[in-house]
């Protein structure tokens, strides 16, 4: 009978067709440091639930409770393509939820303002007197609402500016999926501006400090800070002023969803998810800009949704 292990490697020649080879290289990695240490030489066909759990749970009680969730799937994908090809009878991973073993993750409450505030922070953002690199990323970051580490890591070579779209690639994304960003005129107009000043970087926002590579993760943060928004304000909290005054609006919640990337996609849908809506979506993007613009001209009357 085969191990684990053995039947790990069969379904990762099936599984990483059309993946990056950086994507296949680091969930084998992470399979190899958490997973078959634990179960790899058990028979496939003999491994049940305990030793499963045992193995997850070791996973979560060193404090990677998300890695954890994600070994657990994984796990589940390699006994579901032993079940499909005759190595083992039943894939025990089908019996379990997540919930079932692992506890909720903590939720974390990013400093945000109200929308009250908008106005106030988008003019404070185009009177910043720091790096024009940072000044760009903060009103690029505000009308994309991606995450911190999605904005600082855009390479050119992701954005199509005469189809306004930004298309980031799955190793690059939380959940490990492709993303578009329907980029609204406005988008389009800062990052011909940071083209202007790129000198043909590799990076849409280089280091400023001389040495290779991109924006640091905390310079977003730190130029809130000099702001006078410490305590009040961070990266990520543009998402969150993106999603209440998008929901209060009326546009769909599954649109901005999907534009959050909120969605914890299987691998089946993923291909699917990441393209839906693109049309309501592009219409939603441009609103949200035209939206930012009236607000940092401190016009009180609010745009209606198209």
């Amino acid at each position: 009978m085969q191990t684990f292990r053995v039947v790990a490697e069969r379904w990762r020649e099936h599984w990483k067709v059309g993946k990056t080879e950086k994507h296949d290289r680091d969930v084998w990695r992470r399979l190899e440091i958490d997973v078959f240490p634990a179960i790899g030489d058990a028979p496939v066909g003999q491994l049940g639930v305990t030793a499963i759990r045992n193995c997850v749970k070791d996973i979560e009680q060193r404090g990677a409770l998300d890695m954890a969730r994600r070994q657990l799937q994984k796990i589940g994908q390699i006994m579901r393509y032993a079940v499909a090809h005759d190595l083992a009878e039943r894939n025990p991973v089908a019996d379990i939820q997540p919930s079932d073993i692992l506890p909720a993750r903590k939720k974390r409450n990013y400093a945000r303002i109200d929308a009250k505030d908008v106005p106030k922070l988008l003019q404070d953002i185009d009177g910043y007197v720091g790096g024009e690199h940072t000044r760009l990323a903060m009103r690029l970051m505000a009308m994309t609402f991606v995450r911190t580490t999605e904005l600082i890591a855009a390479r050119w070579a992701e954005f199509d500016l005469d189809a306004g779209r930004w298309d980031i690639p799955g190793e690059r994304m939380k959940m490990s999926t492709a993303h578009i960003v329907p980029l609204s005129r406005q988008a389009v107009e800062v990052l011909k501006q940071l083209q202007e000043i790129s000198f043909n970087n590799e990076y849409v926002f280089p280091a400023d400090t001389g040495r290779k590579g991109h924006m640091s993760n905390n310079t977003i943060l730190y130029a809130l800070y000099r702001m006078g928004y410490r305590g009040r304000m961070t990266g990520h909290g543009f998402r969150g002023v993106a999603s209440t005054i998008l929901h209060e609006h009326g546009w769909p919640h599954e649109h901005i969803e999907l534009q959050l990337a909120h969605q914890e996609r299987d691998e089946v849908s993923a291909s699917y998810n990441h393209a839906r809506y693109i049309p309501q979506r592009s219409k939603m993007m441009q609103w949200w800009s035209d939206y930012l613009d009236a607000q940092r001209a401190g016009k009180l009357v609010e745009l209606r949704r198209a």
